[in-house]
């Protein structure tokens, strides 16, 4: 598939707090797509951030539920084109790369292109102990429970075609929006290509606004939740098997003494024991039925994107 002319490309830059380097921003990716419209989504800030966004050229819009995921939520509503970019606006992502990932979404070779960071020069730029060992937690436990291998789980460099924005349920309100995008990519079945880009830490001044141990709880919520509800009967399964070991050691007692005396003796136990035991059952059950769902969900959604239209 070749590139179409007229295709209108959207950068998209969620902010907060980010006057150190939303002007150098903006500009860099005016000069590496001169033809794409750049929107700056401004998310509370408190140090002008919005009006040196505007002088710089950028279109300004607000945002006022706080947390990068309600912006996200927002600019994929709000803005229609044929290949969405979405960086930073802490100029840590190199300009160089934007063409060649949006040529990527145009031609149709992908839905969702991920800037991937942590092949390139992450783990020496980035000074933060915590979060490179953040990042690969997240990506051991994606690439296991969803049987993938992507490089990258949390970069905030992407480029989406429209296909995937606008089927996109956005849930996620803060930092792990990141990480619902690529497990909906991933069980969605949309083309993904990674590309390796160079990351450069934030310049002195410009302060992260993730925290480590609240956000990386909340991605480990995340990873769970999405677990459940895209792979239901695996996730049920787990616990099924867990809980019927537990059941086991309740039960063999008095199974014991059965087999040895005809009699049972620890009542307890073996009430104890069934319980646990029926829960197990019921919860593989629940499991069995949501998965026919989540497959029906598949269907429909399948369906869905052949409704959309640019």
């Amino acid at each position: 598939m070749k590139k179409e002319e007229n295709q209108k490309i959207a950068v998209l830059i969620p902010c907060y707090n980010e006057s150190k380097t939303i002007e150098k921003v903006v500009k860099d990716y005016q000069k590496a797509l001169p033809d794409a419209d750049i929107y700056v989504y401004d998310n509370n800030s408190k140090d002008h951030t919005d009006e040196i966004a505007k002088n710089a050229g950028a279109i300004v819009r607000y945002e006022y539920r706080q947390g990068k995921g309600n912006v996200i939520r927002t600019m994929f509503r709000e803005i229609n084109a044929d290949c969405y970019l979405m960086i930073d606006g802490d100029d840590t992502y190199p300009a160089e790369n934007a063409k060649e990932m949006c040529d990527l979404v145009l031609t149709g070779k992908a839905d969702m292109v991920v800037g991937d960071r942590l092949s390139s020069t992450y783990f020496t730029e980035n000074k933060r102990l915590f979060h490179n060992f953040g990042n690969k937690i997240v990506r051991f436990l994606i690439n296991k429970l969803f049987k993938n291998n992507i490089k990258d789980i949390m970069t905030g460099y992407r480029a989406f075609s429209y296909e995937f924005v606008k089927g996109f349920p956005v849930l996620s309100k803060g930092f792990e929006i990141e990480t619902e995008m690529t497990i909906h990519a991933v069980d969605k079945n949309f083309k993904i290509v990674e590309i390796p880009v160079t990351y450069r830490d934030r310049p002195e001044g410009s302060v992260s606004k993730l925290n480590t141990y609240s956000d990386g709880i909340k991605v480990i919520k995340t990873i769970a939740t999405l677990f459940k509800e895209y792979k239901p009967f695996e996730f049920f399964s787990i616990i099924s098997l867990f809980l019927t070991i537990i059941s086991l050691f309740f039960l063999w007692p008095p199974f014991n003494e059965y087999f040895k005396t005809g009699l049972v003796m620890k009542f307890p136990s073996l009430i104890v024991g069934c319980f646990i035991l029926l829960t197990a059952i019921l919860l593989l059950i629940c499991g069995i039925i949501l998965q026919v769902i989540v497959k029906k969900n598949k269907q429909d959604y399948e369906l869905y994107l052949n409704t959309l239209k640019k």
